[in-house]
């Protein structure tokens, strides 16, 4: 069988083809084609909702036809179609699954209407031997941060998610206050790796949260507030010290953290985001008794946050899960490969009619 799925629900434009294998459960990977936009918003530093629809537009046809020239099939050889429809920005998400229910219609075929975050909540399954089972899923994107309960295909229990900013959307905006390039989480990464995570000391809220219902929440806002603070305190120094220098007879100079001060801060701040998401991830994984952990998402590219999750699962028995990384930010071979398994489930196909939603209400 083969799945044709489109993914544009931010600033990616993705096409993706897999070929399933009923008797096997195996999945080949067909074509896998993602054009980014980084570059566009850059400038920008962030997603201008507009630019991005308009990016989009311009890519999906182009893109489609590379998917299908590296599958060497053609429109009529796809079984089923598939596209994001939520969650996402409307404009974005709009070109794709518009495009992928037209493909649908025109070709009578079958049609699934995808949910982005099962996307990345099912992808490190992905060319795993074992079948997805019951897990504990770690959500971790630019817009959402979240434990999930993984029963089965179609199955899935929110243990606990964001309040607030999500744990990429920290990083991003972490970036911004200190001044450093678009995407943010990649830059506090490269910086944090000759830093001291010690000498800072950020907040971890909601670690050791006892109230019901809220032990495997996160909350990320207070983190960024503290940043903001704390450099502020640096430049607070600065001109101290510009004022000794102005009265000895130097010129004054333009606030600038040092390098080594912002090597530190990036570690510990990076360090503050990575305990909450190890420390509530194991704490769920060990309370609902799941042997398995599997973790997704843009912030799951992080090297240090996966090293030490590995470490304190492993210490408990607990086997980690996870996807490459071309898999964990915005693409459409996750896509494709949850509608593979929701058909494989038996479960339904979408209405042609089925629309957008923009904002995640569940799965």
């Amino acid at each position: 069988m083969l799945i044709l799925a489109l993914e544009s629900s931010c600033d990616e434009t993705a096409v993706a083809i897999i070929r399933g294998c009923s008797d096997t459960n195996e999945v080949e990977v067909l074509a896998n084609c993602v054009a980014s936009q980084i570059d566009i918003h850059k400038v920008y530093g962030g997603v201008v909702p507009e630019l991005a629809s308009r990016e989009h537009t311009k890519q999906l046809k182009p893109l489609l036809e590379m998917a299908l020239e590296q599958a060497g099939v053609t429109l009529q050889d796809i079984d089923v179609f598939a596209g994001t429809a939520g969650p996402g920005l409307s404009s974005s998400l709009l070109i794709g699954h518009s495009a992928a229910k037209m493909l649908a219609v025109s070709s009578g075929k079958t049609y699934y209407a995808m949910n982005h975050m099962e996307g990345h909540l099912l992808s490190p399954f992905l060319g795993k031997s074992q079948p997805v089972e019951q897990a504990m899923g770690l959500v971790v994107s630019g817009g959402h941060t979240m434990l999930v309960d993984i029963v089965r295909v179609g199955q899935y229990h929110i243990f606990g998610q964001t309040v607030d900013d999500a744990a990429g959307e920290a990083f991003d905006k972490g970036a911004r206050m200190l001044k450093l390039p678009y995407p943010g989480g990649p830059e506090i990464e490269k910086l944090a790796k000759l830093g001291n995570p010690q000498v800072y000391d950020f907040p971890r809220s909601m670690l050791h949260e006892k109230e019901e219902g809220k032990q495997h929440s996160f909350s990320f806002s207070g983190l960024k507030t503290s940043l903001y603070y704390t450099l502020q305190k640096e430049e607070q120094k600065h001109q101290r010290e510009q004022k000794a220098n102005h009265q000895a007879g130097e010129s004054d100079q333009e606030f600038q953290l040092a390098p080594a001060v912002l090597n530190d801060i990036c570690a510990s701040f990076q360090q503050a985001i990575i305990d909450v998401l190890v420390e509530k991830t194991l704490a769920a994984a060990v309370k609902h008794k799941r042997s398995v952990v599997a973790i997704s998402g843009g912030v799951a590219c992080n090297k240090t946050l996966i090293t030490q999750l590995q470490s304190r699962l492993s210490k408990r028995g607990i086997e980690l899960l996870t996807a490459d990384n071309a898999l964990n930010t915005d693409n459409a071979l996750m896509i494709a490969y949850a509608a593979w398994l929701r058909q494989q489930a038996g479960q339904e196909s979408d209405s042609l009619e089925a629309g957008i939603y923009p904002r995640f209400s569940g799965f």
